[in-house]
């Protein structure tokens, strides 16, 4: 995953999706939409190499602040809710490369499917302070990343509350697989099973 798109889609998501949501409707949830992510309470969402909105559209490109303008909302992370920020700035330029924007909303989309399949009822939330996507049962976390600081290639985990021990327990925070492991959504699920079961 191109470290740079990642960035500039996780500012998106914060700046451009959450932030207004969360001024409008209070809440910072965002979800996997065909093509990327978008608000659960706003028309807002990345669809390819463009923002989204009700009526209009543009490329991602130029500033936040300038996109902003365009959709007609206000740039800025959701304020007082979480202090995990992205770190991106209003005027930084949003950086995308088509490609790794696809792999990016392909690999959400299979890993949405695959939190699903996993765990049928549960609706997954794209979170845009981590900008991960996951659920959490039985106090662990269930989820995908598209990368980040310490792992820097998407990938899917299992984050129990209370650390566990054990060869399943791979990472720091619990347990991590690489996308390049899991092909499908099939395989996603089965490997979060096997953290459900790793957690009992």
């Amino acid at each position: 995953m191109d470290e740079t798109t990642r960035r500039s889609l996780h500012g998106v998501g914060e700046l451009l999706i959450a932030g207004p949501q969360h001024r409008a409707r209070g809440t910072i949830r965002l979800r996997a939409t065909p093509g990327g992510f978008g608000g659960v309470a706003v028309g807002l969402r990345v669809e390819g190499t463009d923002l989204v909105w009700d009526g209009g559209r543009a490329p991602l490109a130029g500033t936040y602040r300038d996109l902003a303008a365009a959709a007609g909302v206000q740039p800025g992370p959701p304020e007082g809710v979480y202090h995990d920020t992205s770190g991106v700035d209003p005027d930084e330029a949003i950086v995308v490369d088509p490609a790794a924007a696809a792999e990016l909303a392909d690999w959400f989309a299979r890993g949405d499917a695959g939190l699903r399949a996993f765990a049928p009822g549960e609706e997954p939330v794209l979170w845009p302070e981590h900008f991960d996507l996951a659920i959490s049962l039985g106090e662990v976390n269930y989820g995908v990343s598209p990368g980040d600081a310490g792992h820097p290639q998407p990938y899917a985990y299992v984050g129990p509350w209370t650390p566990r021990e054990g060869p399943f327990w791979n990472a720091a925070f619990g347990a991590l697989r690489p996308a390049s492991e899991l092909p499908d959504a099939a395989a996603v699920a089965a490997f979060l099973a096997e953290g459900r079961a790793a957690s009992t």
